[in-house]
């Protein structure tokens, strides 16, 4: 690892403490650069602290940075230091920047430049004297301690700014700054020039805007909340008041369920897709959560707002991935697809993904209205002919697809560089460039022949898209690297696109001599949702011709921008029949895997069908998943942070707090919610959830998936907070006054935990459906969420069995789990793969599987032809895919599973 600080750079104090303590932990190298270098390659503008991982990614908050030395040296966090950290963010820094500003740019001293700071200063005091413990979070020095000691550092080592009167602020700030990390890193930083040293820095920043002061005779609050509270008006509080009061009655009738669901006029109709991920591969982690599980979030989401909505996705089944996976396996290209839909099937179907449809593009309707959109396209000029020169394999007697062939990079030698890139240096191929090129099914050289193809005229379309996107982008919610993308397209100037291909297994040109071509996969695969829906309803046209109308909303990792922001809507353009275009595309970056990439055939990373295998719930994976969503960059799948995400958010915090509202219900009042008499305090918490609530609802509007499940961990920690300060379980033990206030905490606790359970039904719906059995949320409050919270467990409700939500997850447990996936699995396989365990039979024997064969294939089609349920034609299927795997293995031929898995 290599940590970069620079003199006179405020961050740079506490990541120097922290990296101190984490000291002989990892192998740490520490660079001091000046402020104007960028460390960061991805930013714009100099940044400092930053913490440059093994890995190669880079961290480049204090906050993040201390956090990841206070874990290597073993420290386990806790709700109450992530509380301290999100006040210092929030609270803290804002009033200390105008303080130092004040005292090191404008040179003010004494009370001007104390008076901004004073209240965090004795927020701080008043804790660490209530507690009466030496440190923040305990008895322990912590994560909290180092950044706001570091934060706090510059300024209050002059004792002119720590008052006489804040003695238990005194005594923590000396017992750090008398430590050696922390002298050390203050040596670095401020060079004995004390606060002097941070000019350079703080001239080069824009002058802090003073806060407004709290209304006097406010008194200083112990909870945090308090502080942010101290900004609602009266007017906000009585509205949150007023709203709470009604009740289950502010609750509109629900919606009725429609089958097929179909855009109603008047209403608002959200159209969802998510990216058809390709039939021939399991999916893993990084493409569930970039197209199935986001566009889960916000169809459910869609749901509770009373939004029309339709959910549909697919397998995209047709292309050469599919032929080449058919060949290695040994089966046609239907059964491969048959075979690969149904795992998709099962891991979307176990990760809890509410598909209305998930359907397939291997379907009649599929031609047809792919075959209607060419001959419109052909019909008004927009198709062009020409020759191709391309590969052929006379051998297989067939021309060659980029990914069946594979020879010498014509630029840096390597040789196994493919039809279309070479993976060694990187630069793009034309397979016809490549050396010494070979057929990767049979090795023969193939030969250079010429081929008529059809093109897309993209540059006749060019002023139709650009006109289309103008109107469309202002006010849209496609994501900035979607934007990115569609615009350094079309900075380059669009070209024709070919869209037919020399294959057999793909949608079927129907136009004279192209008989023997299909359309290529990037032309037809996005025309696979109108197909699929298709299949859903014969008033598809409702959905896909009605952009007055739909709003729709497509999900997908941002290889995929190019297909439906530009050629999709080409496409549609140019067949001129009034089709639904994307309003808003959602595009993430990659998910990684620890410190590479997923690979289903080294066995590194988590795939779709091994995770329901590690006995963590499905919600748990959802949760993560989304919590480290790769929105603005991207990011990874950690082991290690999944076990602090899950046994500090979700046990420590939510589970903690929606378990002990629930019990305290059950164990002072008999399983009956008290009465609630609300003082003027409960009051703004009810405001402040209100908004917290709202700003929940605008997030996920805009699609922050991410931002909006911390809005969820955010009331969740004030749920805690308000319990711990308020102390049920003793007042319930108190006079008559104190047994009404722990009525009235109990109470309003188990009502941030309903309206919690109906926020956390997009993101986990299980937990949610546990929470709301458990605490007997009436059906209209589970089914609808407002932006106002409202009181929907009223004095006198009965709730059920509270029991806990989660699990921790242990150390030997999960690093179980990191040895299993990180490329240890794929050598431990139970199934043999290779030739040489594989004896023949006798000839006897070959005939009688051969019968078999016969026979099962005979009953299989029977079913088809019947219509026969789909499980049951499944059964069918794979029993006949097992004998002839024995056949396979009876006349000595290898069967190459695991080389099948190898291909992407």
């Amino acid at each position: 690892m290599r940590l970069f600080v620079s003199e006179g750079a405020p961050g740079s104090l506490p990541v120097l403490a922290a990296a101190g303590r984490a000291r002989g932990r990892a192998e740490l190298l520490i660079s001091t650069v000046g402020p104007e270098e960028c460390v960061v390659p991805f930013f714009t503008r100099p940044k400092i602290p930053v913490l440059q991982l093994d890995s190669g990614n880079y961290l480049f908050s204090t906050s993040a940075i201390c956090r990841y030395f206070f874990l290597l040296s073993g420290w386990e966090q806790d709700d109450l230091t992530n509380q301290w950290l999100e006040w210092e963010a929030t609270e803290l820094q804002p009033a200390l920047s105008i303080a130092l500003y004040y005292l090191v740019v404008q040179g003010k001293k004494g009370e001007d430049v104390l008076g901004p700071l004073r209240r965090a200063l004795t927020f701080i005091d008043h804790s660490l004297s209530r507690q009466n413990c030496p440190f923040l979070a305990g008895e322990t020095e912590s994560l909290a301690d180092i950044v706001l000691w570091g934060a706090l550092y510059p300024l209050l080592q002059d004792p002119a700014y720590l008052p006489e009167e804040l003695g238990a602020l005194r005594s923590w700030f000396q017992t750090l700054s008398i430590q050696e990390p922390c002298q050390q890193a203050a040596e670095t930083v401020l060079k004995q020039r004390g606060v002097l040293a941070l000019r350079p820095y703080l001239q080069k920043q824009p002058q802090p805007q003073p806060q407004p002061n709290p209304p006097e005779g406010r008194v200083v609050s112990n909870e945090p909340e308090e502080e942010e509270l101290a900004t609602l008006s009266e007017e906000e509080i009585a509205m949150a008041v007023t709203a709470w009061e009604k009740g289950l009655e502010s609750l509109p009738s629900l919606r009725p369920q429609q089958k097929p669901v179909l855009p109603v006029a008047g209403e608002r109709n959200v159209l969802i897709t998510s990216a058809l991920p390709y039939v021939n591969n399991v999916p893993h982690l990084g493409n569930i959560i970039g197209c199935v599980l986001s566009a889960d979030v916000f169809a459910r989401y869609s749901r509770l707002r009373q939004w029309n909505t339709l959910y549909l996705c697919g397998t995209d089944e047709y292309g050469t991935a599919t032929e080449t996976k058919a060949m290695e396996e040994g089966l046609t290209p239907q059964e491969i697809c048959d075979k690969y839909h149904t795992i998709h099937a099962d891991i979307y179907r176990w990760f809890n993904i509410s598909f209305d449809i998930f359907g397939r593009t291997t379907t009649p309707q599929q031609t047809k209205i792919t075959q209607d959109i060419f001959q419109r396209l052909l019909a008004r000029g927009f198709v062009l002919k020409d020759t191709v020169e391309q590969l052929r394999c006379e051998h297989c007697a067939r021309f060659l697809a980029d990914r069946f062939v594979e020879g010498v990079c014509p630029f840096c030698g390597y040789e196994e560089a493919r039809g279309d890139q070479c993976d060694k240096c990187g630069k793009l191929i034309n397979a016809i460039e490549l050396k010494k090129p070979q057929c990767k099914v049979c090795r023969s050289s193939p030969v250079v022949k010429s081929s008529q193809h059809l093109f897309l005229d993209l540059p006749k379309l060019e002023k139709r898209l650009e006109e289309w996107l103008g109107k469309t982008l202002p006010g849209s919610d496609w994501t900035p690297n979607a934007r990115f993308i569609i615009r350094s397209w079309l900075r380059d100037g669009l070209k024709p696109r070919c869209i037919t291909r020399d294959l057999k297994w793909g949608t079927p040109v129907p136009l004279e001599g192209f008989e023997d071509k299909v359309f290529y996969v990037w032309f037809d695969a996005t025309i696979g949702y109108l197909s699929i829906t298709a299949n859903y309803t014969d008033q598809w046209e409702r959905w896909w011709k009605n952009p007055e109308q739909v709003d729709l909303y497509q999900f997908m990792a941002k290889d995929n921008v190019p297909f439906h922001g530009l050629v999709f809507p080409c496409s549609a353009l140019g067949a001129e029949d009034n089709y639904t275009l994307v309003k808003n595309l959602i595009a993430t970056e990659y998910l990684n895997y620890e410190d590479g990439k997923f690979s289903k055939s080294r066995g590194v990373g988590v795939f779709g069908d091994m995770a329901q295998d590690t006995g963590i719930p499905a919600d748990i994976w959802r949760f993560y998943l989304l919590y480290i969503r790769p929105e603005g960059q991207d990011s990874a799948f950690s082991w290690t942070d999944m076990l602090l995400k899950n046994n500090s958010e979700l046990l420590n915090n939510l589970g903690n707090f929606i378990n002990r509202a629930g019990m305290f219900v059950s164990k002072f009042f008999g399983g009956y919610v008290p009465e609630m008499v609300l003082t003027p305090d409960d009051q703004r918490l009810l405001a402040h959830i209100t908004l917290e609530l709202q700003h929940y609802h605008q997030l996920l509007e805009k699609v922050r998936i991410r931002d909006a499940l911390r809005s969820i961990l955010t009331i969740s920690r004030h749920g805690n907070q308000y319990i711990q300060v308020n102390e049920p379980w003793k007042r319930i033990k108190g006079s008559e006054a104190e047994r009404q206030r722990a009525g009235t905490v109990t109470g309003l606790a188990v009502n941030i935990a309903a309206l919690l359970s109906v926020m956390l039904q997009p993101f986990m719906p299980t937990v949610s459906a546990t929470i709301q059995a458990q605490l007997q949320l009436p059906l209209p409050a589970c089914r609808i969420l407002l932006t106002n919270f409202l009181c929907t467990l009223p004095a006198g409700h009965q709730i059920g069995t509270v029991s806990p939500l989660f699990q921790k997850l242990e150390n030997d447990q999960i690093e179980s789990l990191r040895q299993q996936f990180g490329g240890g699995q794929a050598k431990v396989s139970p199934k043999p793969a290779v030739v040489e365990t594989v004896t023949t039979a006798g000839p006897q024997q070959i005939q009688i599987l051969m019968d078999e064969v016969a026979k099962q294939g005979n009953i299989v089609r029977e079913l088809k032809a019947q219509k026969a349920d789909k499980n049951q034609v499944a059964a069918e299927v794979a029993k006949l895919l097992d004998l002839k795997k024995q056949l396979a293995l009876a006349e000595g031929k290898p069967l190459e599973t695991s080389k099948g898995k190898k291909k992407k």
